[in-house]
């Protein structure tokens, strides 16, 4: 019985492939800074998204915080009643107003990521289209 090596034969397809010859009209220096304008697109789309999150985290706690003084406030006002009608309605007054509350910052919120998202995107689709532009004429001056 022989041990034949069952990748020989791509082995040996590898070994005889030969690379075309680049054309000594290629600029690598062009497609190194292709590179490096691209690497700083995807920077600046991250800076994008980074200013966006620490927006977005400065208005939950702002949300937060006027939340946790509206609910003292109510809190306070309904030790200083006493009256249990007065006090169901004060909570009843306060829930409401915490959900509008609440559902307006998620709106805000929500729009805020929607423009931050579009702005990095048009970062990138930008840098995306001077690529292709950029590659065609370095492939036409190959």
């Amino acid at each position: 019985m022989m041990n034949k090596n069952p990748f020989a034969d791509y082995m040996k397809m590898f070994s005889d492939f030969k690379a075309p010859s680049m054309n000594q009209n290629f600029d690598m220096n062009k497609m190194m800074n292709i590179s490096r304008r691209n690497a700083e697109a995807f920077s600046a789309a991250g800076s994008v998204v980074a200013e966006s999150v620490q927006a977005i985290s400065r208005q939950q706690a702002e949300s937060a915080r006027r939340n946790v003084e509206t609910m003292l406030k109510t809190a306070k006002d309904m030790m200083v009643t006493g009256s249990p009608e007065i006090n169901t309605s004060k909570q009843a007054e306060f829930t409401k107003t915490l959900f509008e509350t609440s559902m307006n910052n998620f709106r805000e919120m929500s729009e805020m990521v929607t423009k931050s998202m579009f702005e990095a995107s048009d970062v990138l689709n930008k840098r995306a289209a001077e690529t292709m532009e950029e590659m065609g004429n370095l492939a036409k001056a190959a």
